[in-house]
């Protein structure tokens, strides 16, 4: 089954894709890119990753919402979520936050603790440190002069990995040709909701078994960010690439393998 849907919540929708047949749930929720496209109608592209789950879960993907007031915080992002999944009759699943994915994920495991059976938090961090940022005030000046072709390269050189870079770094203005958007809007209201993100003092409350998963060399949200969740998260697991990034979760070939071994553990 590969499905693309929406939710209704209030006024606004919050589109997700949904893939496999299996009676397990997995919740995937993207980084700070859904700022500039969300996930509609994009099922059969994003599927693939996840071919290993389809035959036990069925894994759905969910975009925020498509309209989001000014001051929309990560918590109130989570708080959707969850009215979301609840639409959908997932009452409890697995949940898989990426970057700032992973931000989200964190408050739906602090704050809807019943819906999260198992956590993993991918290339993410428990509040907006230093790294994080400077990384993410400058896209947004980017972004500000509509600097796209720079917006896209500086993102990809404090993703991926050297050798990454190497291969692909020539293809980069291509990319950032064919992803501009129609406006910035919303990608300002999920950056602005990352810098005032917080939650070191609330990880305490998390329950759910959890997986931390970084790169050594991550340039985003910083080398001390999976330290910190692993500190504040009582029992938590963690597991570094070595000589990756911000980008483990699409260099790395086995991230989907370790993603699917925890979740069955």
């Amino acid at each position: 089954m590969k499905k693309n849907g929406y939710v209704t919540l209030g006024n606004t929708v919050m589109h997700y894709v949904a893939f496999g047949d299996g009676a397990k749930k997995l919740v995937v929720l993207p980084g700070l890119s859904d700022g500039l496209a969300t996930v509609k109608e994009k099922a059969w592209i994003l599927a693939g990753s996840y071919k290993k789950f389809w035959a036990d879960y069925t894994v759905y993907m969910f975009s925020r919402k498509e309209d989001m007031p000014d001051g929309y915080s990560i918590k109130d992002m989570a708080d959707d979520l969850a009215l979301a999944m609840k639409s959908l009759g997932i009452e409890k699943a697995s949940v898989l936050g990426v970057s700032q994915g992973g931000m989200i994920a964190q408050c739906l495991a602090v704050y809807h603790s019943e819906m999260v059976e198992k956590l993993i938090l991918a290339v993410t961090a428990p509040y907006a440190n230093p790294v994080l940022k400077d990384a993410v005030t400058g896209w947004i000046d980017m972004a500000r002069r509509d600097d796209h072709k720079t917006l896209m390269i500086d993102t990809a050189e404090k993703m991926y990995s050297q050798k990454y870079l190497d291969k692909n770094r020539k293809i980069f203005p291509l990319v950032a040709k064919l992803t501009k958007p129609a406006s910035y809007d919303r990608f300002y209201k999920n950056a602005y909701a990352i810098l005032d993100f917080d939650v070191r003092d609330e990880l305490s409350k998390i329950s759910a078994p959890t997986l931390i998963i970084a790169g050594s060399d991550d340039k985003t949200v910083g080398n001390d960010a999976a330290a910190e969740l692993s500190d504040g998260i009582k029992g938590s697991d963690k597991y570094i690439y070595d000589g990756l990034g911000h980008g483990a979760f699409e260099e790395a070939k086995d991230f989907y393998d370790r993603v699917l071994e925890f979740c069955e553990r």
